[in-house]
């Protein structure tokens, strides 16, 4: 088919549509379920009130153990590709399921023993999510799956469903951290996993019984859930923490595909649209939570978009993906050797991501996104190459040790949600093209300002010397990290990358009660040259400006700072009200050459000397980084380190100086 813009698109934008427009139908076989899944192959749903507990069970008859897998299962060579991913939840599926609780009532169905989520106790309704993981495996008949229909499993499935229908509140909400907490989040991914759980029980025709009550319960949830006037949810202003109530969106697709109801329909096409207007900054990101968060963005948030495009018309879901993508094309920077991007971590209102890997170790929650990558191209870039994953599935086969069971806490249930929405990772020539049209690399000097409604300014600049960025204003969270993060270089890489969440390994100016001018909201003004003289600018001049001076203010005035970005250096004047300490995040490799300027020669990591500069050799290429007098400098080494091969290492220099000093960092 051929795909229009967003604006235009009239032919339906399906999961299925798309992929086949791709020329990827042959993905969308091998999910092991009837054609027609939403068919009404149970009743349709009937009122009932809170579940109490399981529906074909006694509530107090002990549950049959779930049987170990034989000796040498599973058969590596039995797993389609895509299934790989499966392998290790069949080998924790027993260990998990007989510890579902079965000898106290009050209790009973519990899916105790710390598998997924935290608190792990009996209310917080998220621990109950791998409920879908246990239907995949007991309706899904596969020459590797010894569970196919199980009745143990089945009975312990039903305890588990009662357990979480008995969470729910009369509201139609869950609980997660506390028993009587309304929850967005429990809720939202309730909706998902509980009608996928739906899905599946009703084409295997198994525990009719349940069947209903997962109806009435998924009902109650999207009336709660789908209610604008519900603040829970849809707060006024921005919308906060949008992976949540994408989730929740997403899960009433579906359980308004199998059970539809006209007047919640048009809610969730109400809410659908108010998403698109309320929960994506103008500068690209999604709020999280109203600020950005690359992980929780590319991790959760698209692979909801994905579920809702399933079954819903919505093409101003596609238009959020690809200023989505354009606002990724600035924040994940790409190492020249190929070893993967470096990310804008310092800028992350929620958790940190600090590397993505050219080639991603499976399972990956996000691979789902690239189901974008016909449609968004610009997508591309960021997933690994159908090559390499076949490369990777390939070597995976042939392996002749067992599968390691996973460890409790990181059995996310996604992973298994993911396999019947196919795959559509790019091919090699695809995300080379791609790659090839991230801005810092389509051209040697740019300079892009995205500003945020709610204030904060996220800096962009691209000289022919280098690529860095910056964030400005109020920080959306504690978290953040502001002013500059990044110097990377287009032969050499990154070699200055600000920290998250820490005083101690960010790009800042360090006072000595420890605090940092990063960790504050910072006022800024922008220049033409040296902001001690050049003319201030208005954000659209921006652009045309050669030599871009940048001025900030802590709100307590304690740290004042100006720096100076011209083609081939950064120049920072800072003043203090006190004396201080230049922090500055170095990544770096095992063959970089480190030298003192007028110090000593050869850096000695972790130990103090005197001098006026440091310098970074690695390869043809030097960072200078040189201050005005000879003063008191350290580089310590940090245990954090970068991609899957940890071919590079955090470190941080440190340079004490007097209240007013002045610091050039010079590439060539």
């Amino acid at each position: 088919m051929t795909h229009h813009t967003p604006a235009t698109t009239t032919t339906r934008l399906s999961r299925r549509t798309l992929l086949l427009g791709a020329g990827a139908g042959a993905l969308l076989g091998g999910t092991g379920l009837c054609t027609g899944l939403t068919a009404a192959t149970a009743g349709a749903a009937t009122p009932a009130g809170r579940a109490g507990g399981a529906a074909t069970a006694s509530a107090s008859a002990a549950l049959p153990l779930l049987a170990p897998l034989p000796d040498g299962a599973p058969d590596r060579a039995l797993f389609s590709h895509p299934e790989q991913r499966l392998a290790a939840y069949l080998v924790t599926l027993a260990p998990m399921v007989n510890e579902i609780v079965d000898d106290d009532p009050a209790r009973r169905g519990w899916m105790a023993g710390g598998w997924w989520r935290t608190p792990a106790e009996p209310f917080n309704a998220r621990v109950q999510e791998h409920v879908h993981t246990l239907s995949w495996f007991a309706t899904t008949e596969r020459p590797w799956n010894p569970y196919h229909r199980d009745p143990a499993l089945l009975a312990r499935l039903d305890a588990a469903i009662g357990h979480y229908l008995s969470l729910q509140h009369d509201d139609g909400s869950w609980p997660e951290y506390e028993p009587t907490e309304r929850s967005r989040a429990a809720t939202a991914f309730a909706l998902g996993y509980l009608s996928k759980t739906l899905q599946r029980l009703r084409s295997a025709e198994v525990l009719a019984e349940t069947r209903p009550a997962i109806s009435a319960a998924l009902h109650r949830a999207m009336t709660w859930f789908l209610d604008p006037g519900n603040t829970g949810v849809w707060q006024p202003g921005p919308i906060e923490f949008v992976n949540q109530p994408m989730a929740g969106l997403a899960g009433a697709t579906l359980a308004l595909h199998l059970d539809p109801d006209p007047a919640l329909h048009a809610r969730l096409l109400e809410r659908i649209a108010d998403i698109a207007a309320r929960g994506q900054s103008p500068a690209g990101y999604f709020y999280e939570p109203r600020g950005m968060d690359i992980a929780y963005n590319l991790n959760v948030t698209l692979s909801e978009v994905v579920e809702i495009l399933d079954h819903v018309d919505a093409p101003e879901l596609v238009a959020m993906v690809e200023r989505f993508a354009d606002w990724l094309g600035y924040n994940l920077v790409r190492e020249p050797d190929g070893a993967g991007y470096v990310a804008n971590t310092a800028g992350s209102a929620r958790t940190p991501m600090y590397v993505l890997d050219d080639v991603t170790p499976e399972p990956q929650q996000r691979d789902l996104g690239a189901w974008f990558t016909p449609l968004v191209p610009a997508m591309s870039a960021f997933y690994p190459t159908a090559e390499d994953r076949a490369a990777q599935r390939e070597a995976w086969a042939a392996e002749t040790g067992p599968v390691p069971a996973q460890e409790r806490g990181a059995t996310n249930p996604r992973i298994v949600v993911n396999i019947p929405y196919g795959e559509a990772y790019p091919s090699a020539a695809a995300k080379a093209a791609a790659i090839a049209a991230l801005p810092y690399l389509a051209t040697d000097r740019l300079t892009e300002l995205r500003r945020d409604p709610g204030g904060e300014d996220h800096l962009f600049v691209r000289r022919p010397g280098y690529y860095t960025m910056a964030h400005y204003g109020p920080n959306a969270t504690s978290l953040v990290r502001s002013g500059l993060s990044l110097i990377w270089h287009p032969e050499a890489g990154t070699f200055v990358h600000s920290g998250h969440n820490s005083n101690a390994d960010c790009w800042a100016t360090v006072l000595p009660n420890g605090g940092t001018d990063a960790a504050a909201d910072l006022t800024v003004t922008y220049h033409d040259g040296d902001p001690a003289d050049g003319a201030v600018l208005a954000p659209e001049q921006l652009a045309d400006v050669r030599d871009l001076g940048v001025a900030w203010r802590t709100r307590l005035g304690n740290v004042t700072g100006a720096a100076v970005l011209r083609d081939s250096s950064i120049t920072k004047r800072i003043t203090a009200t006190s004396d201080a300490t230049e922090q500055v995040p170095l990544v770096l490799r095992a063959s970089d050459r480190l030298t003192w300027i007028d110090g000593g020669g050869r850096v000695e990591v972790g130990a103090t000397t005197r001098a006026r500069g440091l310098l970074v050799r690695r390869g043809r290429v030097t960072l200078a980084i040189r201050w005005e007098r000879r003063l008191p400098a350290t580089v310590t080494a940090l245990e954090r380190t970068y991609f899957a091969d940890a071919s590079r290492r955090a470190h941080v220099l440190r340079v004490a100086h007097p209240p007013t000093a002045v610091f050039h960092y010079r590439l060539w």
